[in-house]
């Protein structure tokens, strides 16, 4: 073990073991690169030489760091463990990014574990670290993959991580929507909504977020993204335009309304303009006449509002007589 201790992390300096003293607080500065590009697989052969701790030397490192604040025994449960977090990291690999960096979010999460663990529990370190690398790395993944917040309830992180493996399972790895069974068997599986389902499948299926600056093409090949881009809602002028429309249409209403007496207006009021009707047997007991009375009633009414909108209208040169 003392060669291997030559090759350890830097660890802060501690003069006191004392557990009121203790300096390690689960960010233990890892001195291995760990990018893709620059010594990912010296990382990997270097954190081999760390030996697996048997249960007995596990318990008694981790009683001398809760009981004496020990940080070289902390040290030593994380070192030997990183060979999990490899493990657990490259299960992560489908996602499109650095894999280094998955490592060192899942190292952090090791470390966290360590500072928690409890070895009176009765159970492994690894067992109990496994959730914590594995909740820090999908941490990561789901605040790296998309600018736009996904994943924000605990079963949109369920699905987020299982549908590319239910996917894979049905055989459903074309790109596209899925079919109505694929989406419905998914859905059940995980316990959530069949939208929630094609909206992830279709963010997951683009891939991640895109740069509006790539370029795609155009005569000089120089043509960004989102010049290609339309905007489907519709235009300022044309909301301009029925917005003042509809202001129009309804001055020239309010005018016809004053053409109409008291009884007509109400009834039209009632039965035309009401966002909850009244049926004509409601109107006739109100004004004690017969539902074909107040039909009839309605009908003339109606049409004078025709008559004057019209002709108002025509005055106005909103259309030609």
């Amino acid at each position: 073990m003392a060669d291997n201790e030559k090759t350890l992390p830097t660890a802060k300096a501690v003069t006191d073991t004392t557990k009121a003293d203790a300096s390690y607080t689960g960010n233990l500065s890892l001195s291995m690169a760990l990018s893709p590009e620059q010594g990912l697989n010296s990382y990997l052969q270097e954190i081999r030489k760390f030996p697996m701790l048997e249960r007995d030397e596990e318990f008694m490192l981790a009683k001398s760091w809760i009981e004496d604040g020990n940080t070289q025994a902390a040290e030593r449960m994380v070192t030997s463990h990183l060979r999990l977090v490899a493990k657990i990291a490259m299960g992560y690999r489908g996602y499109g990014l650095p894999i280094g960096e998955v490592i060192s979010e899942g190292n952090v999460g090791l470390m966290q574990a360590v500072k928690k663990f409890d070895p009176d529990k009765g159970f492994r370190l690894s067992t109990y670290a496994m959730w914590w690398i594995r909740a820090a790395i999908q941490e990561y993944v789901l605040r790296s993959w998309s600018l736009v917040k996904m994943g924000t309830t605990a079963a949109q992180k369920k699905l987020f991580f299982n549908l590319r493996r239910l996917k894979g399972e049905m055989k459903a790895v074309e790109e596209g929507d899925l079919t109505p069974e694929h989406v419905e068997k998914i859905a059940t599986t995980l316990n959530v909504k069949v939208d929630e389902v094609h909206s992830m499948n279709r963010r997951m299926s683009g891939g991640g977020d895109a740069s509006l600056n790539v370029t795609i093409g155009g005569d000089d090949g120089t043509a960004e993204w989102q010049e290609w881009l339309t905007d489907e809602s519709d235009s300022q002028e044309e909301v301009l335009g029925e917005s003042q429309e509809h202001d129009e249409r309804m001055e020239l209403l309010q005018n016809a309304m004053a053409d109409l007496n008291d009884r007509e207006r109400d009834i039209i009021m009632k039965r035309r303009l009401s966002d909850s009707p009244m049926t004509l047997e409601d109107l006739a007991s109100i004004y004690n006449v017969s539902r074909e009375r107040i039909r009839q009633i309605e009908g003339r009414a109606f049409e004078k509002l025709q008559q004057a909108m019209l002709a108002a209208s025509q005055s106005q040169g909103y259309i030609e007589a």
